[in-house]
């Protein structure tokens, strides 16, 4: 999916930040209990910052950085494209060398590792938090502190093919959870598909499918006031329940291939149904041919006893406390973070802004299966920050696989969860 903005971004400078705080050795207090940043510098940005970005993002910033550089002509913006399977590691090992970037996009689940690490800059007051959506705002804080911004966001909704559910006997998407399963087994029973739907039956990430059905029905991953993980609490157990059942009855395929074809799938309406984010679209319109975008729907996850809620991703942007450049790196992100220039981005990386504001751009405002993806944020959770959440979502994982593949007792295998999870700690 490329698409290219009707309006055209003006030139901007970077908004001057100002705040009480001390010097950068000495970071103010907020309210909240965190720190805050120490004040930036007024005027324009100056000097060199290096920035590391990874995937299309590394590929597509320098192009933005630009007209950041055109609007600061006494700066120069280095960015260096990181492959995604390297990136992790080329991190922590700059940490522990202190040779980090400027500024750099980090994965949202990495914020609490790199935080604990005591890598990372805290945000200025300055720059204000509630124009995030506030899932993908939360991403950035850990113990209370900001570290960063969200850069752009995604989130899981509902796929289903529109024309195969009239079949089926449904003129609408399912708005509850025992809705999406009678919805499933009737494309399978009445609209002739192989699979009702296609669920992630184990694997890396596959916990990023089963906690929207958790989250909705009012989960939380932690407890003691979100000092530790909760993973055997009785949401998550009946999500786990739920998301088994739709293999024990044979509405999903636990033996799907390792190598997902969900695609041609759902082109073929062999899995007529599938939850992913919004990158799927043009994936599946390409695959589907001329015409296929109108044979397919998105909709909200069904809701559970507390609404509709699914997972929030994304990267976040972050400063380094390495930093030689501290004033000109925080202009520039806080510049990544002006409505025009996220709807910009979009236009040159179809990644949806984190701004809220920003999808009153034409391009976003004006699509309404992209509306779906911005009502689901406004109510999407993300993880915990702890700095072992990558290690402890390991085992989450190998669980979820049990249960869907070989029938394992969902609360057994939450309990393994859990005692993993206490044995881990959370890190901080």
């Amino acid at each position: 999916m490329r698409r290219s903005l009707a309006m055209t971004v003006a030139t901007l400078t970077a908004t001057a930040l100002t705040l009480t705080a001390c010097g950068r050795g000495g970071d103010a207090e907020s309210a909240s209990g965190g720190q805050t940043g120490a004040a930036v510098s007024s005027g324009k940005a100056t000097g060199t910052i290096t920035v590391w970005a990874m995937g299309a993002e590394g590929e597509k910033l320098p192009t933005l950085a630009k007209e950041f550089e055109s609007a600061n002509p006494g700066v120069k913006v280095n960015v260096t494209a990181i492959p995604w399977d390297a990136a992790h590691n080329k991190f922590t090992a700059a940490i522990a060398a202190n040779k980090t970037p400027d500024v750099a996009m980090v994965g949202s689940t990495w914020m609490g590792e790199f935080a604990g690490l005591d890598a990372l800059d805290p945000t200025p007051a300055a720059i204000d938090r509630s124009v995030f959506f506030e899932g993908a705002q939360k991403t950035t804080e850990v113990n209370g502190t900001s570290y960063g911004i969200p850069w752009y966001v995604e989130t899981r909704v509902l796929f289903y093919r529109s024309d195969l559910a009239e079949k089926a006997g449904f003129d609408s998407a399912p708005t509850d959870q025992a809705g999406l399963k009678e919805m499933a087994k009737a494309m399978q029973t009445k609209a002739g598909a192989k699979w009702g739907i296609g669920l992630q039956a184990g694997g890396t990430g596959s916990w990023q499918t089963l906690m929207p059905f958790a989250w909705s029905d009012g989960a939380d991953l932690t407890k003691d006031d979100g000092k530790a993980y909760n993973f055997d609490s009785p949401q998550i157990v009946d999500a786990a329940k739920y998301y088994q059942s739709f293999f024990t009855d044979g509405i999903s395929d636990k033996a799907a291939p390792a190598t997902p074809t969900t695609e041609p799938d759902f082109a073929s309406g062999k899995v007529p149904m599938f939850i992913s984010g919004p990158w799927m679209m043009s994936a599946v319109e390409k695959v589907g041919g001329a015409g296929f975008k109108d044979k397919y729907n998105v909709a909200p996850i069904p809701a559970g006893s507390a609404g509709s809620s699914s997972f929030v991703g994304g990267s976040n942007l972050a400063v380094f406390k390495n930093t030689q450049n501290r004033d000109a790196s925080w202009k520039f992100v806080q510049w990544l973070a002006d409505p025009d220039v996220q709807a910009k981005w979009y236009g040159l990386s179809t990644d949806l802004p984190s701004v809220k504001s920003a999808w009153d751009a034409p391009d976003l405002k004006g699509d309404e299966k992209l509306a779906v993806f911005g009502k689901q944020l406004e109510t999407a959770k993300a993880p915990p920050s702890f700095p072992t959440w990558e290690q402890v979502v390991t085992s989450f994982d190998t669980e979820l696989e049990k249960v869907t593949k070989q029938g394992a007792d969902p609360s057994t295998s939450m309990a393994t969860v859990q005692q993993n999870a206490e044995s881990i700690g959370t890190g901080q």
